[in-house]
């Protein structure tokens, strides 16, 4: 890139190099002008013949300043597409970094998902096991609450069978009283009889 000192001198000697070439067609047309009037073909065709090489030179001048122009614009694009190349790179590389930064971020969050994803599988299939244990205990309970309700009514006719039979002993025994109290008199009757002489 040029510095604005060189473009700064350039562009003095480029605005001095037109004033010159500008000083050179009007001095050739005073030249013409001025022989004119005198009236003189010699004069004329000399002040003709000096215009035309002032011409030629300002042309010449006008000629090598539009050149150095365009040389120095392409110089200044070639320059400008430099610093474009340049900061394309940077911006490239700022971008591969980037990219890599996300790709890393992404394949931690992906990481991330596949062990929570995992987790949650893993959660999913204790709280399915835990609810399939927790249907077969109730299951169970149900179970032995039916064997219980069984066992109460069997215990309940039990009781009564057993009231029953203490109330059919306590029968039984008063019999036996009875019958005991019975055989004792029969014994006793039957020695009185026995002691009685014949």
């Amino acid at each position: 890139m040029t510095s604005p000192v060189m473009s700064g001198n350039r562009r003095r000697q480029r605005s001095t190099r037109l004033v010159v070439a500008v000083l050179l067609l009007v001095l050739a047309t005073l030249a013409v002008a001025g022989t004119a009037v005198t009236g003189s073909w010699a004069l004329v065709t000399i002040a003709a013949v000096v215009a035309l090489v002032l011409g030629v030179a300002a042309t010449k001048i006008t000629h090598t300043e539009l050149l150095d122009s365009r040389q120095e614009a392409a110089r200044d694009r070639a320059a400008q597409a430099r610093a474009y190349a340049d900061l394309t790179e940077v911006r490239t590389a700022e971008n591969v970094a980037f990219a890599a930064d996300m790709q890393g971020l992404v394949a931690k969050r992906d990481a991330t998902v596949a062990r929570l994803e995992k987790r949650l599988g893993d959660a999913a299939a204790e709280l399915a096991e835990a609810r399939r244990e927790l249907v077969e205990a109730g299951d169970r309970a149900e179970t032995a609450q039916r064997a219980a309700e069984r066992l109460t009514q069997q215990l309940a006719g039990a009781d009564e069978r057993a009231n029953q039979a203490v109330v059919r002993v306590a029968e039984l025994e008063a019999e036996l009283d009875v019958l005991t109290s019975q055989i004792h008199a029969l014994e006793a009757q039957a020695r009185t009889q026995a002691r009685r002489p014949a």
